[in-house]
């Protein structure tokens, strides 16, 4: 089989479908699979695609996966994030008698969403009692934007929400200077390419949260900016930079393929 640089999942989101021909047009190979099956003799080096398909298809492919650690949102400065965050096992979670928001911290296994107290996540016995989960100051935010980060910089981004309802538009100057100031007090604390979301409440600009790039919907971001970020977020293992080794996904990163 030729060799296939981009590998997408069976269904495609439109912000997927776009990233699909903004690959083409860079002269980019692409696959999309019908199943979670790796055909034999499939070689790639890039994916994009949700968790859940990524987690099947990336070791198989030797690729390794970018995203930021578990409690990059709970280690920030409250400067940055404008209300509490904790990182904590979904069992003490469970515990809580407050409203709160609470969401897992890179895939979508606890649904991100208000509370009204802890007994409303799934039980135990849906999902392991010591799974990480975010819970966070309940806010509004009035507006929502989506950066795509690159080697410290905001390499494009896009409106996506206002008020909380889909509001789809150009990434505010505003927005990037808030990004770019992010990077230069925490940066280090990101891999080389990653998504996060930033907005305002209560007037003040804060991160809501940080996305894989090789996750993310672009909404009306720069599709060919957005792929520079997506394809340095996901790679071969012995192409990706040596920084970016601690934020690979998973405790064990996928093993090196043999050289072609």
């Amino acid at each position: 089989m030729d060799n296939t640089t981009l590998v997408l999942p069976p269904r495609l989101t439109a912000s997927a479908r776009t990233m699909r021909e903004a690959a083409r047009e860079r002269g980019l190979s692409t696959e999309q699979l019908p199943t979670f099956q790796v055909p034999s003799g499939l070689r790639a080096e890039h994916i994009h695609a949700g968790p859940s398909f990524a987690d099947v298809v990336a070791p198989v492919l030797g690729i390794a996966l970018l995203q930021a650690p578990e409690d990059w949102l709970a280690r920030l400065p409250r400067a940055f994030t404008q209300r509490d965050i904790t990182l904590m096992p979904l069992r003490q979670a469970r515990e809580l008698r407050r409203p709160a928001f609470i969401k897992s911290p890179n895939d979508k296994r606890i649904r991100a969403m208000v509370y009204t107290d802890g007994s409303r996540l799934p039980e135990a016995d849906e999902i392991d009692a010591e799974t990480p989960v975010l819970v966070s100051d309940v806010v509004e935010f009035t507006v929502e934007y989506r950066l795509y980060l690159l080697d410290g910089t905001v390499h494009t981004g896009s409106r996506y929400a206002e008020h909380g309802r889909l509001s789809v538009g150009p990434l505010s100057q505003d927005a990037s200077v808030f990004g770019t100031d992010l990077l230069s007090a925490c940066g280090t604390t990101l891999p080389s390419a990653i998504v996060v979301d930033v907005g305002r409440t209560d007037g003040q600009w804060a991160a809501i949260e940080a996305n894989a790039a090789w996750a993310s919907g672009m909404y009306s971001a720069d599709p060919q900016r957005a792929l520079d970020v997506l394809l340095r977020s996901t790679g071969l293992i012995e192409s990706m930079p040596a920084d970016d080794h601690r934020f690979f996904r998973h405790s064990s990163p996928p093993a090196i393929r043999s050289a072609r």
